[in-house]
């Protein structure tokens, strides 16, 4: 995600900087998008205006946010760090503090959306923070987003983002369930997702998830089975914390970690169709 978000933007026309804890996949982002790269993530900060991160989880988030050579320890006074990943509240406030204590500007920016909607500039970007500082780097988003949305004040883009993706992982196990439900009474897979997608359930993640569900083998992994496993932790905790109720996410977490106990985890998020055949077949 973060290297589309690079290469969309050095398209349109920003000049950009990259850094990524590996640096062969530094070095391949720098070629594809014609960016140069940073030896750290403080000196790719130091060399922004605006810094834009995408991380895989809150440890990662506050590693690179907090570290010896991280953002923080780099950022210069007046610039803006968006930081786009899916993580708790509770590290967006931790990290905001910090970039607010250099004299830089935070917000949280979680997306909704694929790497095919990040390279045509469709993604829908949730908001947290100051209204102000959006309309500094809105310029940016707009590079990137075809929405973007003001939730509230710093971490309810982080909270908003969770409740989307609760309904996203919702839907992908209930569709999963669908399909391996008409399959064992008989139907075909594909004339039932056919009509999956042309009645009232046909949302665009059914749609845009086709072909990954038509042939599990050979689906891209645009999302992993363990990454879901840490949002639907997320998800629930947040829940705890808060006062929500979230049965349906808490039996997905379940089948979610049953399916990586099988050894699902590094597949696709469709792939939980493929865990419940098999488990159906026993």
């Amino acid at each position: 995600m973060g290297g589309a978000m690079a290469a969309t933007l050095g398209r349109a026309g920003f000049d950009v900087v990259v850094w990524n804890r590996d640096a062969a996949k530094a070095e391949r982002v720098g070629t594809e998008a014609g960016a140069r790269v940073a030896a750290s993530a403080a000196a790719a900060a130091a060399q922004a205006d605006v810094v834009i991160t995408s991380l895989a989880d809150d440890e990662a988030v506050r590693a690179v946010y907090l570290g010896d050579s991280g953002v923080a320890a780099g950022i210069r006074p007046g610039a803006v760090a968006l930081d786009t990943s899916t993580v708790d509240p509770g590290t967006q406030q931790v990290v905001g503090a910090a970039i607010d204590a250099v004299g830089a500007g935070f917000l949280d920016c979680p997306v909704s959306g694929d790497v095919s909607r990040v390279q045509v500039g469709g993604l829908t970007i949730m908001v947290g923070g100051d209204p102000a500082l959006l309309e500094r780097v809105r310029p940016i988003l707009e590079a990137l987003a075809a929405r973007i949305i003001h939730v509230g004040g710093r971490g309810t883009g982080a909270a908003t983002k969770l409740a989307v993706n609760a309904l996203v992982h919702g839907i992908n196990v209930s569709l999963s369930e669908a399909v391996v439900l008409a399959e064992k009474a008989g139907v075909d897979r594909a004339i039932a997702y056919e009509v999956f997608a042309s009645g009232a359930g046909g949302a665009p993640y059914v749609h845009y998830k086709r072909a990954a569900f038509a042939d599990p083998d050979a689906a891209t992994v645009a999302f992993s089975i363990a990454l879901v496993a840490k949002d639907l932790s997320l998800i629930t905790g947040l829940g705890e914390r808060v006062g929500a109720p979230m049965q349906q996410a808490a039996t997905g977490l379940d089948i979610v970690r049953r399916a990586i106990a099988k050894g699902y985890g590094e597949r696709d998020l469709s792939a939980i169709a493929a865990f419940l055949r098999e488990e159906g077949s026993r």
